[in-house]
């Protein structure tokens, strides 16, 4: 991994923010792709409508981390307090633009590691084997 540190900024614009919580809303069009991030902060991400995302790991060659998600599907993931997560970034396979929210739970972690993500089976989630 290089030495240069990846952006925190988690989503397309910030949409809401206090001293516990900030909301970030990610829009991605058919086939487009958000730069690499990485994750500081336990998060929730929530999927107003339905998108099937691919996601890769920074010097990974493959997309293999999968989302799809039906309209109202929620993830939570805990970063931990050895975080933050590896940086990767995601694509949009959706024949339309798809749009889903990043909420960062701001303050420390309660857990030591990263978690696995934890969902709402409205979708799901699979990682790169």
């Amino acid at each position: 991994m290089s030495d240069e540190p990846f952006p925190s900024a988690v989503g397309s614009s910030v949409v809401f923010e206090n001293d516990r919580v900030r909301v970030w809303e990610m829009t991605l069009a058919p086939g487009e792709h958000c730069d690499y991030h990485q994750h500081h902060h336990d998060h929730v991400i929530l999927y107003p409508g339905a998108g099937r995302m691919r996601g890769q790991e920074y010097g990974g060659a493959e997309w293999g981390l999968v989302q799809e998600a039906e309209p109202g599907f929620v993830m939570y993931r805990a970063v931990g307090n050895a975080g933050p997560l590896p940086p990767h970034r995601l694509k949009n396979l959706s024949d339309e633009t798809v749009v889903h929210y990043i909420i960062e739970l701001l303050g420390p972690s309660p857990s030591d590691s990263a978690g696995p993500w934890e969902h709402n089976d409205r979708g799901r989630v699979e990682l790169p084997a």
